[in-house]
């Protein structure tokens, strides 16, 4: 995903907010997060499962999916450093 991309935000689903490159993360900061919450009965994957400009946004994005917005913690993707 390039820093122009990052307009699409959709590229950035199913990727580790870890694994993203330092432009991904300056261009996507600020942007809201959705990743599956552990519990002991899952081992989820530390994945970006919805994003936007706030939670709600992200909701709507995981129930547009087909995904239960209970089972997701939301926080601020902040700058790489």
């Amino acid at each position: 995903m390039s820093v122009s991309a990052a307009k699409d935000l959709g590229q950035a689903l199913g990727r580790n907010p870890d694994r993203l490159t330092l432009e991904e993360r300056a261009a996507l900061a600020g942007k809201m997060i959705a990743l599956e919450v552990y519990t002991p009965a899952t081992f989820p994957l530390r994945r970006i499962e919805a994003i936007g400009d706030s939670i709600v946004a992200c909701i709507r994005m995981l129930q547009e999916r087909g995904l239960d917005p209970r089972r997701f913690e939301y926080s601020l993707l902040g700058p790489a450093y």
